[in-house]
């Protein structure tokens, strides 16, 4: 199949160093961009402010095996490279700037990063969701020095070493797979007796060498000097605490959306994730959500995308409807 060829930038107004377009999409992973490229197909002026992490989690993947039409799966950062392309190649304005503050009281609704503020008369929220954190002592003080949430980041400074994985569902799995490909030892912490994650990715790790586990177990405080040394656990079924000497602590026990930017802007459930119907229309009229963001139990690539799209058709309608 052709594809259209690549057209220019579609033009924004610019007044008093405000920058308006008739959308703008806040977060720039699998969600964002692909809402970016249904709304550049329609030729809706789009600005995506893609924020500090372009690319979203994917970018930070080592390799994604189920998103369609790669049967040899792709390299996450390739993938989010893809999705940033073909974004641009339909128009769509990417600023590599992270919104500080929204307002959606009116229209134009407008974002604001600490370099610009953009305009809009339909917005769609894609910020997606971040590692959540243990909270135990150690995590904060040898954060990047020795404990991470991103095996792809990090796992090439653990060759020949050994690290822990706390963590037992599809992420944190995936990535002690791919930590086998440098160190030397990859023990699973896990709080269950059995993994979350999908059965292929359990059939790899206990079919894989290198991999121990460690069942009913939680973390409790990670351990060291300069940098990490170990990490004191404690088994929740026996109570017996033991100290596992380790070199690095990659941490994967769930995400948190990055919703604490509309909280009092767009209705959240308990959990901070952003409320929408099926059509990804939130509480505000004119405001849309996509992605993680708003999706407590899929967090899949292709299934963040998928609302990307709904939530540009739908804006696309609105725009139609409400100029």
């Amino acid at each position: 199949m052709d594809f259209e060829p690549k057209m220019p930038p579609m033009e924004a107004d610019q007044e008093n160093g405000v920058e308006a377009f008739d959308l703008v999409v806040i977060g720039g992973g699998p969600a964002g961009l692909t809402a970016a490229i249904y709304a550049g197909r329609a030729r809706v002026p789009t600005c995506v402010l893609v924020g500090t992490l372009p690319g979203g989690q994917p970018a930070n993947t080592a390799g994604v095996d189920n998103f369609p039409g790669f049967p040899d799966g792709i390299g996450g950062t390739d993938l989010a490279q893809r999705f940033h392309s073909q974004a641009e190649r339909f128009g769509a304005r990417i600023v590599p700037e992270a919104v500080i503050e929204v307002d959606f009281t009116e229209r134009p609704f407008t974002a604001r990063s600490s370099k610009g503020q953009y305009e809009a008369q339909a917005v769609i929220v894609a910020t997606g969701a971040a590692p959540r954190r243990l909270g135990i002592p150690g995590e904060d003080q040898f954060y990047g020095r020795g404990v991470s949430s991103c095996a792809t980041c990090d796992g090439f400074f653990y060759r020949d070493k050994q690290v822990v994985v706390i963590g037992g569902g599809d992420s944190a799995v995936d990535e002690a797979i791919f930590l086998t490909r440098f160190a030397e030892k990859v023990t699973i912490i896990h709080r269950r007796d059995e993994l979350r994650a999908t059965k292929i990715y359990q059939e790899k790790a206990f079919a894989n060498p290198k991999i121990d586990f460690v069942w009913d177990s939680v973390a409790e405080e990670i351990l060291g000097n300069q940098t990490v040394t170990g990490v004191r656990v404690r088994n929740v079924k026996t109570d017996r605490a033991q100290m596992i000497k380790t070199d690095g602590v990659f941490i994967y026990v769930g995400m948190e959306p990055q919703s604490d930017l509309f909280r009092g802007q767009l209705e959240l459930d308990r959990q901070g994730y952003v409320v929408s119907d099926r059509h990804q229309r939130t509480n505000v009229p004119g405001v849309f959500v996509a992605g993680d963001v708003q999706d407590p139990y899929y967090r899949q690539v292709v299934i963040a995308a998928g609302t990307g799209a709904i939530a540009a058709m739908e804006a696309e309608r609105y725009l139609g409807e409400y100029p």
